[in-house]
């Protein structure tokens, strides 16, 4: 297969796949009620095994804020990439930072920009897996069209066990899916109200 094809398909196992199916985890601070943290989700698409352990932080309203991803092919495709997905509207040249507490920040170019996310992935390597079970966080940096950083942090609590443990049963994943919808769509309406009021505020400011 060629480099385009290895990166397509783990494009399309973690990414799209695992976000398309709704695998959302909000952030600890914005809703504790909501599941959360790191999990590891296994899949098979023909003739290759795919593990994804992932953290996937939202706002308020459900939507992506980033989301965090270690994917291992193994069989037909044998492969490890370390993914970050974000909003659209960045800038590209900049990529994505991934600082580990307080080390050097290390550059992720972007691959692929979709309608709705862009993606930004480099090599999984064992080393990286060692840092991130020996941290506390990780802060991931991009940058928006108007040029401002927007850091985000994720906490590696529960990492080690999530990448060293068994893959969520199908059953966890639904529980987790129904848990998301249920949030989502009671929040809908108070975030609308939220919107509202900001909006009038400004009008008045004007």
């Amino acid at each position: 297969m060629t480099s385009n094809a290895y990166r397509l398909s783990v494009l399309a196992a973690g990414v799209v796949g695992v976000l398309g199916a709704g695998l959302f985890t909000a952030s600890a601070q914005q809703q504790p009620q909501i599941p959360q943290g790191w999990f590891k989700a296994c899949t098979k698409q023909e003739d290759v095994d795919i593990c994804n352990v992932q953290n996937i932080v939202t706002a308020g309203n459900g939507q992506l804020v980033t989301g965090v991803s270690l994917i291992e092919l193994k069989g037909k495709v044998n492969r490890k990439v370390f993914q970050v997905t974000v909003p659209t509207g960045r800038l590209v040249p900049p990529g994505i930072g991934l600082q580990i507490d307080a080390g050097k920040a290390q550059k992720l170019d972007y691959v692929i920009c979709f309608p709705d996310r862009c993606v930004a992935e480099v090599p999984l390597t064992d080393q990286l897996v060692a840092s991130f079970k020996k941290g506390q966080q990780i802060t991931l940096t991009s940058v928006n069209f108007q040029n401002q950083p927007n850091p985000i942090k994720v906490a590696l609590t529960g990492f080690s066990g999530a990448y060293d443990g068994p893959p969520l049963q199908q059953s966890d994943i639904e529980d987790r899916q129904k848990k998301l919808q249920d949030f989502v769509a009671k929040n809908n309406q108070d975030f609308a109200k939220k919107l509202k009021e900001e909006q009038d505020k400004a009008k008045t400011a004007n």
